[in-house]
């Protein structure tokens, strides 16, 4: 089967292929392409020189593995999958299926000959018994859904046209969202598969897992959050919007429901930060989607508000690079993001569709940008403006700056 290669992620992963103490986890929302990646490293290792008797590749929600759900019939089935000698590589697809496989894999771990990959659903991997009971022997890569670049390989991949005009592909990519196998339909079809993973996600990665008793409460939850995706919220005005439209709710059960739809990676919150104080703000923040896809497959509505649409996409492509993303607030003054990595590295980004309406939409956006005094980079990103060059601050066009792959 040929496989689209995600080469940001797997140049991530590359450095630990043949690491025996680390285990390798692959999370990301549902149907964003996780168990391809692990495929694709899976063929990279046996493309290396690996004999194929040294690869064990077990997907457990496939046809004939779906009845191992005990600890002892992974380690048998493991044991009995490879005799090689050496290192093996042994790769665990929808491992959560398993109850308690974390002491199993932590078993094979310990003996020091097998590089261990897994996936599986988020709101296990990610519920803290992994980190409890692997002792923080795992090493944890998360995935987004395809990148406007990504999405232009994949359409190429799958031989349909790709234009030259990167700010018509890149409005297509708002409304097509960047789920890998979205992109095999078309329409209604496109539609109807999104909301079927949707359905997925609640079946799979929530019902399983957490007691919901009202349904309907919950899905009403869900859909204000994806409706109002990049809006300032609190739980305190979540609740007051959801009391005016009839929906009566507590509050630790918003804050329950909200939860589950973060540990789900269906939305992923984003904090707001003082830059004079140096503190986080509580209170309030803002929600994206883990891909727009949620908000236009289930929305008539097919216009496209660029402030909160661009703010995503940025949002979600900085993460991809690995920074960490908040929004900064400057006295009475907004910076859209600020992005640090590795504690140290920093950048502020503000984001708008033009600047090229007005000399006052133009001083709004360069504003917060100004009045950071530090000497960390600062970039304007809008859609598709002629590029200025204003006191240090970096412009550029999203799609080009994220079809050539850039940093911050």
């Amino acid at each position: 089967m040929r496989l689209y290669r995600r080469e940001d992620y797997l140049k991530k992963i590359r450095g630990f292929y043949h690491d025996t103490d680390l285990i390798k986890v692959i999370t990301g929302v549902r149907r964003c392409g996780k168990s391809c990646l692990m495929e694709t490293i899976a063929k990279e290792i046996k493309e290396s020189g690996i004999p194929e008797s040294n690869i064990i590749y077990l997907k457990l929600d496939k046809r004939g593995l779906r009845s191992i759900k005990t600890t002892d019939q992974l380690d048998g089935l493991i044991e009995k999958s490879c005799k090689a000698s050496g290192v093996k590589y042994l790769f665990i697809d929808e491992v959560q299926n398993v109850k308690g496989f974390e002491e199993v894999i932590n078993g094979y771990r310990e003996e020091e000959e097998y590089s261990i990959f897994i996936t599986g659903s988020n709101s296990y991997l990610l519920s803290g018994e992994l980190a409890t009971k692997l002792t923080g022997r795992y090493l944890e890569f998360e995935m987004q859904t395809l990148s406007f670049k990504e999405y232009l390989g994949m359409k190429a991949f799958l031989g349909k046209p790709v234009g030259t005009d990167l700010t018509v592909e890149f409005d297509q990519y708002i409304l097509d969202g960047g789920f890998p196998k979205a992109l095999q339909y078309e329409g209604e079809y496109k539609e109807a598969y999104i909301k079927g993973v949707i359905q997925e996600i609640f079946n799979k990665d929530i019902k399983k897992r957490v007691t919901i008793r009202k349904k309907s409460m919950f899905e009403t939850v869900q859909r204000y959050i994806i409706n109002n995706f990049g809006a300032t919220m609190s739980l305190t005005n979540i609740l007051d919007d959801l009391c005016k439209n009839g929906c009566r709710i507590r509050r630790e059960t918003l804050f329950r429901y909200i939860q589950i739809l973060e540990d789900a990676k269906i939305i992923c919150p984003c904090n707001r930060f003082d830059l004079k104080s140096r503190k986080s703000i509580s209170g309030e923040q803002k929600y994206y989607l883990a891909d727009l896809g949620f908000y236009y497959a289930t929305n008539a509505d097919k216009r496209i508000n660029f402030g909160p649409v661009l703010e995503n996409i940025v949002f979600n492509y900085a993460r991809s690079k690995g920074y960490d993303v908040s929004v900064g607030r400057i006295g009475k003054l907004e910076c859209d993001f600020i992005m640090s990595k590795n504690r140290f590295d920093y950048a502020y980004v503000q984001v708008s569709m033009t600047i090229m309406t007005s000399r006052e939409t133009e001083e709004r956006e360069y504003k917060p940008l100004e009045s950071i005094k530090d000497n960390y980079p600062k970039y304007l990103l809008t859609r598709n403006d002629l590029i200025q060059h204003r006191n240090g601050i970096l412009h550029f066009n999203i799609a080009s700056f994220m079809n050539e792959n850039k940093e911050f």
